[in-house]
């Protein structure tokens, strides 16, 4: 069985929790969905922290973020914010991770993903890192999908205007 990658597209980054929640996507009904709203949640993190925490909660249902959830992202954000836009399809050091509207992110699913019932690993691929990193996901009794883990805000490449060697 070959990887299907998934690409979902947002034509901006939600400012606040009702406009993230009023996305075609915020519906949770669709694993890729749910994984590529957790990159959008998180590229909210740097210029609204309170908005980006809120909206990692609609993602994590009915199990939302523990505190040291929170301090594992607080943590993350501490040296660099583009960790989250990194997923952004054409994000790269090059251009510091920087990409114009619309946001593109390429969720992929391989043999493994469905390997636990109730549960789905999907694998999003960051324009700094040489190999994908994974989101599970946990399947509901109401039928839609909520983030389980991340592991996503791992060190990446840093942008190049960061290199002071050129």
């Amino acid at each position: 069985m070959a990887n299907r990658i998934v690409e979902v597209t947002f034509d901006r980054i939600p400012e606040t929790v009702e406009e993230f929640c009023a996305l075609p996507q915020a519906s949770l009904t669709n694993e890729f969905d749910v994984a590529a709203l957790t990159v959008l949640a998180l590229c909210v993190y740097p210029v609204n922290r309170e908005q980006s925490l809120t909206m990692l909660d609609v993602l994590k249902g009915p199990k939302p973020l523990t505190e040291s959830e929170k301090q594992f992202i607080r943590d993350r954000f501490m040296d660099s914010d583009y960790v989250p836009r990194s997923y952004f399809k054409g994000a790269t050091p090059d251009n510091d991770y920087k990409v114009e509207a619309p946001f593109v992110v390429a969720v992929e699913e391989n043999p493994y993903t469905y390997a636990d019932e109730g549960y789905a690993k999907l694998y999003l691929t960051s324009g700094g890192a040489d190999s994908p990193r994974y989101v599970q996901l946990r399947h509901a009794k109401d039928g839609k999908w909520y983030l389980w883990e991340q592991y996503i805000l791992v060190g990446i490449r840093a942008p190049e205007s960061t290199n002071p060697w050129g």
